[in-house]
């Protein structure tokens, strides 16, 4: 049962079907719902998000996950085959648990250097009984080097951590050869793709493609930036803590 004295997700079945192709099923629905609850309670004691609003939870965060990854004939499939996938900077479980609720098949890493922001997330994991996902503790810096972590995913995500080529140096080693690495964006300018450019092609990976849209309801312009993996990262990749982000590639 929802607790009435929540606010409820507005349903946007059409607008699911005309922008990503897909609607929730009710379970789905269910479960977005009781994110969205306990997300506004964990924020009492936790900073989690400033996005409290209905409306704007619902496209900020959940649309927003999905659409990085919904629309993109490549990933749906392996997806859906059961894809391994882990979020950087997870956060409030964004778009990690979004993705995991979308596809059940796929098993899903929350990477966070925040101790209580996992075990927060932990909690929600357990109330959405959701077995597909797993977190980690851990900064990307050095969970990229951990022998059991490093060339293990099929797909990286990385949403609202850092600049692009900071975020393709935290995701491109933790991808199998193949692999993609999604940045989440919202502007995005010519400097930035000359920059991630360079610091994909240090790494081991290209631009496959990069993504402009807007979002649904307050028609927000934001991009979604596809690196493919096509060589191994270089062993000293990602350098230690904090040097990616002091010392940009």
């Amino acid at each position: 049962m929802t607790n009435l004295t929540n606010p409820l997700l507005p349903e946007m079945a059409e607008v699911w079907q005309q922008t990503l192709n897909w609607q929730p099923t009710d379970q789905q629905k269910a479960q977005f719902q009781q994110l969205y609850e306990l997300i506004l309670e964990g924020n009492r004691q936790l900073n989690l998000t400033r996005i409290t609003e209905p409306q704007e939870f619902w496209e900020k965060h959940l649309w927003d996950s999905l659409r990085g990854i919904a629309p993109n004939q490549q990933l749906l499939p392996i997806l859906q085959e059961g894809a391994s996938v882990i979020d950087i900077g997870t956060g409030a479980g964004f778009p990690g648990i979004a993705i995991a609720i979308f596809a059940p098949n796929s098993q899903i890493t929350l990477l966070d250097s925040t101790r209580k922001k996992i075990t927060f997330i932990n909690q929600v994991l357990t109330t959405l009984a959701l077995t597909n996902v797993k977190t980690l503790i851990g900064r990307a810096e050095e969970i990229g080097h951990e022998p059991q972590h490093r060339r293990t995913y099929d797909l990286a995500l990385i949403r609202a951590v850092g600049t692009p080529s900071v975020c393709a140096e935290y995701a491109l080693p933790l991808v199998k050869q193949g692999g993609l690495a999604v940045i989440y964006r919202g502007n995005w300018t010519a400097e930035e793709a000359k920059s991630v450019q360079n610091a994909a092609s240090q790494l081991g990976g290209v631009i496959e493609s990069i993504e402009q849209f807007t979002t649904p309801l307050t028609n927000s312009i934001r991009h979604c930036l596809y690196l493919r993996k096509i060589v191994n990262t270089p062993f000293q990749f990602p350098r230690p803590v904090g040097v990616p982000t002091q010392n940009p590639l």
